[in-house]
């Protein structure tokens, strides 16, 4: 495995991104999470020994990779499906996963996250999901995602503080999860903001 390698490249290409030091199109920017978060969420799969986690959207696979060791240090087979539309971070995505020797490991489905959800057998079969995709629809993702996931599962969801044009979407997000009775919710402030949510029941 060559994870460590790959994330720190990963994490040079995000800063030189958001530095706008590169010239990257806006739909093939990174958009990845950040590396306290990925630590994080590194840290939060292995207390709950995950071993099959669904990610709604991809991008180049920064956060899959984390995703992926934590999984591995806990499990031989572990199970990742995550979902991407962009063909040219797919091509990304795949190259990345293939270097960190993980690509065993994961499947990418290319298509539209919505379309994907709705086909699932609505069957708990998750231990984590992270939802860090289009902001607009996190309501429905989280909807179609709950089913999925075993009792004691947890679903992250990104960009809660920031970009701070998200931020009203993000807090109308949180209210929403907060009145269902089988979930337990709350944002923490870490990187860019995390709502982590886990069903109780």
């Amino acid at each position: 495995m060559k994870i460590g390698p790959i994330l720190t490249e990963l994490e040079r290409q995000s800063h030189l991104e958001k530095s706008r030091k590169v010239d990257v199109k806006p739909e093939d920017r990174m958009l990845a999470i950040t590396k306290d978060t990925g630590g994080f969420f590194h840290a939060l799969l292995v207390a709950i020994k995950a071993k099959k986690a669904l990610e709604l959207g991809t991008s180049t696979g920064y956060s899959t990779l984390y995703i992926a060791d934590a999984l591995l240090s806990c499990h031989k087979n572990p199970v990742i499906m995550t979902v991407e539309k962009n063909p040219s971070k797919i091509i990304r995505a795949k190259r990345n996963f293939e270097r960190a020797g993980v690509s065993d490991y994961i499947k990418i489905i290319p298509s539209h996250i919505l379309d994907v959800l709705k086909n699932m057998p609505k069957k708990p079969t998750f231990d984590f999901a992270l939802i860090d995709a289009d902001k607009e629809n996190a309501k429905k993702y989280f909807d179609l995602v709950l089913p999925l996931l075993r009792v004691g599962g947890i679903i992250a969801t990104d960009n809660m503080l920031y970009p701070e044009k998200y931020r009203e979407i993000m807090r109308n997000y949180s209210k929403y999860i907060v009145k269902k009775k089988n979930v337990w919710t709350v944002t923490l402030p870490i990187g860019n903001g995390q709502e982590i949510s886990i069903k109780t029941k």
